[in-house]
């Protein structure tokens, strides 16, 4: 049996038992990559772990160190009282401001969890202060993240002028950026409607305030205006220099593209260290479960590109001699492959698989790639990509378990559904 067989059913299984029993996939993933990696393909336990995601293990210790600090001292919820001020009593905005400034960091060019790993736990925060359904809240987060993701100034779209350079073809920036925007706005009215918007639009309607009072004891609690609004109390020292690390590391990391799981780890320690008695426990709310989960199961699937599956796969598919047929099943590898592994690595592999049968002539270019684009980053609500890691890890720990199923179950239907509208819109109407 070939090392491809085996690693995709070894990753079936993984998801299997750590579904039905009460194990960390990502401790499953971790034993698995170890043993096929030494029984099957002869690597030694050093090479079997090579592709360990440090920079993701970086980016979840670091961000939700930091905001664990921020919530332990009351920083948060300063932050969530100001924005309540500001909306007021009207609970049917809150979604539709998370998914707008959720856009806005990908839309100025940032990679997606740069913008999610600031605004997922905030988001969060706010939503359940207005009662909106998690599920919402979280999804809207992912993808207003996914809504600028092909930016003309963004990494990703850069990722594919350059590959379509290489090979030797042209695509219409504009029609993927409008595309893919298009998309996600779509998914989100969905998600509205799925998750309770029709609920908050008959509240909005009977003239329903749904503004929930912050949690007892906490800051804010003493004050509230007739409203019901919690008036703002004055920020001490401590959550003033957080706000101040907060906001150095979102304008470091967005702005200037540094590493935001180190500069969110160097500013946690430098406050934990100076504040120490304002932020006792904090460390506390790293989030180690999920960091277990998400790097375990990330090494397992760098190992399968490492064998070359992917490639097999795709190589096989491009073979077929039948382009559209080639043109959606690529599509769909590339939403399979990309909700556990990085998009932009994906999306630099797969479109230099579809230029045999581009340059036929019988798939349109910008078509295959607006699709192909947003096949490969919808799924980004897939707990084991960035984007999903880091919005799971916000999610209170008594409801990251379910969290999970619902993230991962609807990763799972964009990777079914994303190839399929997007070659019927995109790819079809060009190739008739």
């Amino acid at each position: 049996m070939s090392v491809h067989v085996i690693g995709v059913l070894a990753l079936i299984a993984i998801f299997v038992i750590g579904t039905v029993r009460p194990v960390n996939i990502g401790a499953l993933a971790l034993i698995a990559t170890v043993l096929i990696g030494g029984l099957v393909v002869g690597e030694d336990f050093d090479q079997a772990l090579s592709g360990f995601p440090p920079d993701l293990f970086l980016l979840l210790v670091g961000v939700t160190y930091l905001f664990g600090l921020a919530a332990v001292n009351g920083t948060i919820e300063w932050v969530i009282d100001r924005a309540v001020g500001l909306l007021g009593d009207r609970p049917l905005l809150v979604p539709w401001v998370i998914f707008v400034f959720s856009a806005v960091p990908t839309l100025a060019g940032a990679l997606g969890p740069a913008g999610v790993a600031m605004l997922a736990p905030l988001c969060l925060r706010l939503g359940d202060r207005y009662g909106i359904d998690r599920r919402m809240t979280a999804l809207m987060v992912m993808h207003g993240s996914c809504f600028g993701n092909f930016s003309p100034f963004g990494g990703l779209t850069i990722i594919l002028q350059q590959g379509a350079e290489k090979a030797g073809v042209e695509f219409n920036v504009a029609a993927l950026f409008l595309g893919n925007a298009a998309y996600n706005l779509a998914l989100a009215v969905v998600i509205f409607l799925l998750f309770g918007g029709r609920k908050l639009i008959r509240q909005a309607r009977e003239g329903y305030v749904a503004v929930a009072a912050p949690p007892a004891g906490g800051p804010g609690a003493a004050l509230a205006t007739s409203t019901g609004v919690p008036e703002r109390t004055p920020l001490r020292t401590d959550q003033v220099a957080t706000l101040l690390v907060i906001l150095a590391v979102a304008v470091s990391a967005i702005g200037f593209g540094l590493e935001i799981g180190l500069l969110a780890l160097v500013g946690a320690a430098l406050l934990h260290a100076v504040f120490s008695g304002r932020f006792t426990g904090g460390e506390k709310l790293i989030v180690w479960p999920v960091v277990l989960l998400i790097c375990g199961v990330v090494t397992f699937v760098g190992a399968l590109q490492r064998y070359g599956t992917i490639d097999v796969v795709g190589g096989g598919i491009a073979g077929l001699g039948v382009p559209l047929l080639a043109a959606f099943l690529i599509c769909l590898v590339a939403a399979v492959s990309s909700a556990f592994a990085s998009s932009a690595g994906l999306l630099g592999v797969l479109l230099p698989l579809s230029v045999p049968f581009l340059a036929q002539g019988d798939v349109g270019v910008t078509g295959m790639v607006v699709a192909l684009a947003i096949s490969a980053t919808v799924v980004d609500a897939s707990p084991f990509s960035s984007v999903g890691a880091l919005t799971l890890a916000s999610a209170p720990e008594e409801h990251r378990r379910s969290q999970f199923r619902v993230m991962f179950a609807w990763s799972m239907a964009m990777a079914v559904t994303a190839p399929i509208v997007s070659w019927l819109v995109f790819i079809v109407p060009a190739s008739v």
